[in-house]
């Protein structure tokens, strides 16, 4: 549920210094952060930040079409690995002995 129209977005205020302080002394660091909450503002266009997924640092550019979403957004905290059994591994192994029979003729 998003936050009331009288309360306007939330943004953290130590984000903010932090992008205020990048900004005057013109510097390219990418900005630390575990505020995933934090709405993503105009002000924040251009800069890059590393937000905590719980376990790394995932770096985000933030760019126009990203204004108004939350930065944890673009910072998943699952893994995904893959869907199927049986038959995918079948697949699987049918690409890789494809793949090894093409190294083979390449060799000889």
């Amino acid at each position: 549920m998003t936050r009331s129209l009288k309360k306007g977005p939330y943004v953290d205020q130590k984000l903010l210094e932090k992008i205020q302080k990048l900004k005057a002394t013109n510097r390219e660091e990418p900005i630390k952060t575990w505020s995933r909450d934090s709405t993503i503002s105009p002000e924040m266009l251009g800069f890059t930040f590393q937000v905590y997924n719980g376990k790394e640092f995932i770096t985000v550019k933030i760019q126009e079409s990203m204004v108004g979403h939350k930065l944890g957004e673009f910072s998943p905290t699952t893994k995904f690995f893959r869907h199927g059994g049986r038959i995918q591994r079948e697949l699987e192994t049918k690409v890789a002995e494809k793949e090894t029979e093409k190294i083979k003729e390449s060799k000889s």
